[in-house]
């Protein structure tokens, strides 16, 4: 620091700056200019410290020397107490908030620094369990385990997520115990596989961003009770039981559970979509390829994923995960198998883009007698053919809500590279599209109008993946914990399906999403009672209760799976 002139003429401390520039001004009498060219200050600047000032509201004091700032005074009593609540395994925040209610005024740094004065070591991080903040009068189990109703404390209890009580009419109607049964889902001693299983599409049913939120639903009985334990499980037994699952488990699961939807007669299977979708995952990038990601415009390191869709229902038949791209293009055949196994001798018709399978690949379903419907990949040499073609004709499409139903059609028969035999092409234009579209199918026999219906109907499956992206939280895999992806995506399949049951038994509801069924009639608090061989869930009032009150409950088993034997009741009030 300068001991001249310069330390009254260039100061270098803040403070000292607006103090000479105020005595340039109201002492020496300069200008505001003149003042902040000497400064460094702007005019501006220069008359709002003039009117603080003048109004008593600038503090021209010396602040203390960086690093030797005035520590606040501690008493010996203050001291002794704050030791004495360290001893207790008080936290720095708690001591400050107990002193405050004595009244003495202390800041959280101030204890922090008398801790450390007195030897005192840093508090490891606690959860809330660990320092019993939790809801009031919650009674905090160890671990999840299987708990029967005679071991609940109390016979009748509040739930904050009892709306997911019914799905169990229709899990039952699934019979999951069995697909859990022959799926052969391996489970502990404490936690059996079925509650495993309804743990996580519990989870699912609710909607919940990631499965290390598991912890907002720590304290729900109702929940614990809907999977047969006391509560559920932590995020740590989450993750370690999916990755303990190979894709042997996966394949089962998915079968069983799809036999006997099949059987329910949930699908049509008459026409399959078909579609890849890359799930963003921060697992070991030396293991993960990058794929391309529509939702985001752009390549990324993810799981390649494969969803099947039933055209006419909606639902989900099948899902593959972690492909990798060598892999991709014999996709639709390994669905072909599943399906075949799923129902015996079913030729689906199949629908996808053109990036989905190569022309071989083509050829080979043409050989095994399937139908498909696809995009031709359109060049410059094509898209010049397309204006001097004639005997355009005019089809329509009979779809709700289509912008333009009335598109112009080319047919004509062409060969491809790799591809033995013919293919059907239909060039539509007129279609909403600024390029026609090149359509290639191996169906020569059916109207035109069904063949562009039938692909028409492909936004199903995107539409199917985009609910599954924004309610079953398909893409968040970036949580604390990690999920394997190919059981998430399954478990999003059989999320799906339970939810379109319930929508087919609500008037009015039918062709609703995950979303707003959740919103309506699944989200919300009720009341649980239980009796011996008997659980009472009583739903308070609102405004969509007359819907739920409609459905025949009668006719479905109303069962809890978890506890064979017990029986089911609603309650609408």
């Amino acid at each position: 620091m300068p001991h001249d002139a310069t330390f009254f003429t260039h100061p270098a401390a803040d403070w000292q700056r607006r103090y000479e520039a105020l005595r340039a001004s109201f002492v020496d009498r300069l200008p505001a200019k003149a003042v902040a060219d000497r400064f460094g200050y702007t005019p501006g600047y220069i008359h709002l410290l003039r009117h603080q000032f003048r109004q008593g509201k600038l503090d021209l004091s010396e602040p203390p020397v960086e690093g030797q700032a005035a520590r606040r005074r501690v008493t010996r009593e203050v001291r002794s107490r704050i030791r004495a609540w360290r001893e207790e395994k008080l936290s720095a925040g708690e001591i400050a908030q107990l002193l405050s209610e004595s009244g003495v005024e202390v800041s959280i740094r101030t204890v922090e620094r008398v801790l450390r004065e007195e030897g005192f070591p840093k508090l490891p991080r606690r959860t809330a369990l660990k320092v019993q903040r939790t809801v009031k009068g919650a009674q905090v189990p160890e671990r999840a385990e299987v708990t029967p109703l005679s071991a609940f404390a109390e016979p009748a209890f509040e739930s904050e997520g009892a709306g997911v009580f019914v799905f169990a009419p229709f899990l039952a109607q699934l019979d999951i115990e069995a697909v859990v049964r022959e799926a052969d889902l391996p489970g502990t001693k404490v936690i059996p596989a079925l509650s495993y299983l309804l743990s996580y599409l519990t989870l699912k049913l609710l909607g919940t961003e990631r499965y290390a939120h598991v912890g907002e639903h720590a304290f729900d009985q109702g929940l614990g009770l809907f999977c047969g334990l006391n509560v559920l499980p932590k995020c740590t037994s989450f993750s370690t039981y999916s990755f303990g699952l190979d894709e042997v488990h996966l394949l089962r699961l998915q079968s069983a559970f799809v036999k006997r939807a099949q059987r329910l007669g949930l699908y049509d299977g008459q026409v399959v979509n078909l579609d890849f979708h890359t799930i963003p995952h921060f697992g070991d990038e030396s293991v993960l390829e990058k794929h391309w990601a529509g939702a985001r415009g752009k390549g990324m390191k993810g799981a390649l994923t494969l969803f099947a869709q039933d055209a006419e229902s909606k639902l989900l038949l099948y899902t593959a995960a972690d492909i990798r791209r060598t892999e991709a293009d014999q996709q639709v055949t390994e669905f072909l198998d599943f399906w075949r196994q799923v129902k015996r001798g079913a030729k689906p018709k199949l629908v996808f883009d053109s990036r989905f399978t190569n022309y071989p690949v083509l050829s080979e379903l043409n050989t095994r007698g399937i139908k498909f419907i696809t995009l031709r990949r359109r060049g410059v040499a094509l898209l010049r053919q397309v204006e001097t073609l004639e005997g355009w004709q005019t089809i329509h499409i009979p779809h709700e809500k289509r912008k333009y139903p009335n598109p112009q059609v080319h047919e004509s028969r062409i060969t491809l590279p790799g591809y033995s035999g013919q293919l059907r092409q239909l060039i539509m234009r007129g279609n909403g599209h600024e390029l026609p579209t090149f359509l290639i199918t191996n169906d020569f026999e059916s109207d035109p109008a069904l063949i562009a219906g039938d692909y028409a109907r492909r936004w199903r499956v995107e539409n199917g993946i985009a609910e599954a992206v924004h309610f079953f939280n398909l893409n968040a895999m970036s949580s604390p914990i990690l999920i394997k992806v190919h059981f998430d995506v399954v478990l999003t399949a059989m999320a799906d399906t339970l939810y379109t049951m319930l929508a087919r038994k609500l008037r009015g509801f039918e062709e609703c999403n995950a979303a707003k069924l959740c919103r309506h009639f699944v989200e919300g608090k009720a009341v649980v009672r239980l009796d011996e061989q008997k659980v009472t869930v009583t739903f308070p009032r609102r405004a969509h209760n007359p819907v739920l009150r409609q459905v025949d409950w009668t006719k479905l088993p109303m069962q809890l799976p978890a506890h064979p034997g017990v029986e089911l009741e609603f309650k609408f009030l």
